[in-house]
């Protein structure tokens, strides 16, 4: 890892029985879905003539319809390229078109990679909550189902360089939901489990894997979406902004 261990979280400020906060990433500290569905459309447009509902569900199947292929990546069964081009493969192929051949694949992944960055911002609501963390003396830091130089990145293009404690699945050789991901970020914040808040927007990686590893895990719903029935009764908090958490645990 590249970031220092902290110290312990004995003598930091506790309030109530949190003394440390972990987030996820993607959809919770930075908005990839927005950069990705402008990056999608700035170069996938010599490859595909679409309508606006066309590219909506183009970049929604990219998004939202292609977990199988990440999941895959995350599996360490096929790389981060290859999950990328795998993805846009599908979607084109619902769009009734294709890559020339594998020339042209590379050529919309180098493109790809190369403008997707450019759109990458973090989410209004997040500095206002780093912020007020650092007020209250709250450590925080991110734990991802991403590698931690990827990651890295991101966070500084999108101005939160401040986050200094990064896991990613290479620390452990381990993603979401697996506890040990969650304990890699526990050790480096310094806190204990129990006094510990993980938040994320997905209910089976972030809250339930989180809850698995003795956090206390809190769904980010944004969109107001129903809970999927199967995991409905494993989810006991959640918030629809990230403006919500400093109140919901005690700081304000």
């Amino acid at each position: 890892m590249a970031d220092s261990v902290l110290a312990p979280a004995a003598g930091r400020p506790s309030h109530g029985t949190v003394a440390g906060v972990l987030l996820d990433i993607d959809e919770t500290l930075v908005d990839l879905e927005g950069a990705m569905h402008q990056a999608l459309r700035e170069v996938t447009a010599p490859y595909a003539a679409l309508t606006e509902a066309g590219w909506t569900e183009f970049c929604l199947m990219f998004t939202r319809g292609s977990d199988d292929i990440y999941d895959r990546y995350v599996a360490g069964e096929i790389t981060f390229a290859e999950q990328r081009v795998q993805r846009a493969e599908r979607c084109l192929a619902n769009a009734g078109t294709a890559f020339v051949d594998g020339a042209a694949a590379l050529a919309w992944l180098g493109a790809y990679e190369a403008a997707q960055p450019n759109y990458v911002r973090a989410f209004q609501d997040v500095v206002p909550l780093l912020d007020a963390l650092d007020a209250a003396g709250v450590p925080y830091g991110a734990v991802s189902n991403n590698v931690h130089d990827y990651q890295r990145a991101k966070l500084d293009t999108a101005g939160l360089g401040r986050i200094r404690v990064l896991v990613g699945i290479d620390a452990v050789g381990a993603a979401k939901p697996d506890p040990a991901i969650f304990r890699e970020g526990l050790r480096l914040l310094g806190t204990a489990a129990e006094a510990t808040v993980y938040v994320g927007d997905n209910p089976r990686h972030d809250v339930i894997g989180a809850a698995s590893a003795g956090l206390r895990g809190i769904w980010l719903n944004r969109s107001g979406r129903a809970l999927p029935e199967d995991v409905a009764g494993s989810v006991a908090e959640q918030i629809t902004g990230l403006g919500e958490l400093p109140a919901l645990i005690g700081i304000t």
